[in-house]
């Protein structure tokens, strides 16, 4: 195994927790990045020689080795991601009852880069990171023995794999996957589409938050904005609501809506494709109310660069939502932007509602279910953030 020696303090990080060497912190004089290729197993150690661990190499990315264990290893083996599976699953069985749920997020569960998510006998593999895809078919290997599918699918075509140097591929890797396979949240059931979805199928991380709708829908009118396959809205009009409308910009997403919605035996939601700032001004326009809003975009802010533009397309969004809400009316806002801090996020909600002179009232703000659980020395693994937030009447 190569060796890897960081520069005198660097390893400060490391020792209080965190996972991640940046390149900019390696003695390259020591250990040259050139002679590490993406995948390599080395071992990390500090300035005095004193052992950190082992991680595996990104030589051409800022950070370039993900810490796999706090141990110096001769090699990564079928064991042990065995280990970090089962591992991965105690956590899983112990917070949800039914086999639906992420299975494995990333660093958190000590496998930097991996996504697996659960439906129930099969599974969605995605890796976005070059330091860990040549040990995909050790991965692959490992999830059939720990878990016995019927089927695993590598969903191997998110954004991330273009920024580490990867090729798209979505391919079956074990078994036989269909076009949909099931999944129940929160008592509600769904087809998802696993193949042709976006990401891995499924958005498990709100599912605590898709929760709460139900004290706040019965008898509602709900508008769901960027709606996917209906995650909020079927589930509001199965709690109670007394109208769905759902708003995505994919006609593929408002059809899904639909089957969901026909799944559950609903005939109360209905789906409007187009861009979610085009529609709801139409609706505003067109004096349309609602008792809920949810907006529940994709992330606005990928990288720190687009942090201004991303700020001001969320605090529109927040606007057109508020005018559509009657008075009293619950807006549930949402973001997964890891580079939108909190304290920002509320801000923008009060900024909002003063834009278009509305009161409102925080009533909860809320971050991701178990099954994407947080690392606490790497504050990018919490990136949920959800607001229920109150309109308050006019005096």
């Amino acid at each position: 195994m190569q060796q890897v020696y960081l520069r005198s303090g660097a390893e400060k990080r490391l020792r209080s927790g965190h996972p991640w060497v940046f390149s900019n912190e390696i003695d390259t004089q020591k250990s040259p990045l050139s002679d590490l290729a993406s995948g390599d197993l080395v071992g990390v150690y500090a300035a005095n020689g004193k052992p950190l661990g082992s991680a595996l190499a990104s030589p051409s990315q800022l950070i370039a080795l993900r810490l796999v264990s706090r141990k110096v290893l001769e090699g990564l083996s079928k064991r042990f991601f065995k280990i970090r599976l089962q591992n991965a699953l105690a956590l899983r069985e112990q917070c949800f009852p039914e086999p639906f749920y992420r299975l494995v997020h990333g660093d958190s569960d000590g496998l930097p880069g991996v996504v697996i998510d659960r439906y129930g006998d099969y599974f969605a593999v995605q890796i976005n990171s070059s330091s860990i895809a040549p040990y995909q078919a050790l991965l692959v290997d490992a999830l059939v023995a720990v878990m016995q599918p019927k089927g695993v699918l590598l969903r191997n075509d998110g954004k991330m794999r273009q920024e580490e140097g990867l090729s798209d591929e979505v391919v079956v890797a074990f078994g036989e996957v269909p076009e949909y396979v099931p999944c129940i949240e929160n008592g509600v059931h769904f087809r998802i589409p696993i193949i042709n979805g976006q990401k891995t199928g499924w958005f498990y991380d709100h599912r605590d938050n898709r929760q709460r709708l139900a004290s706040l829908v019965k008898g509602k009118r709900v508008l769901d904005v960027c709606s996917y396959v209906g995650g909020w809205g079927v589930q509001a009009a199965v709690f109670g609501a007394s109208e769905v409308v759902c708003l995505d910009a994919s006609q593929f997403a408002c059809n899904e809506v639909k089957a969901n919605a026909e799944l559950n035996q609903l005939s109360n939601v209905s789906a409007i494709c187009g861009d979610a700032f085009d529609q709801m001004k139409a609706l505003a326009e067109a004096k349309e109310r609602f008792d809920v809003v949810i907006v529940d975009p994709p992330a606005f802010i990928r990288r720190k660069k687009d942090k201004a533009a991303g700020e001001r397309a969320y605090q529109k969004l927040n606007e057109l939502a508020l005018r559509l809400l009657g008075q009293e009316g619950w807006l549930i806002s949402a973001s997964c932007s890891m580079h939108l801090s909190r304290e920002r996020f509320i801000d923008i909600i009060r900024a909002s509602g003063r834009k278009i002179d509305r009161q409102t009232q925080i009533a909860g703000i809320f971050s991701q279910a178990a099954d994407h659980p947080i690392h606490p020395a790497l504050p990018e693994s919490e990136y949920i953030k959800s607001a229920m937030v109150r309109v308050l009447p006019t005096y």
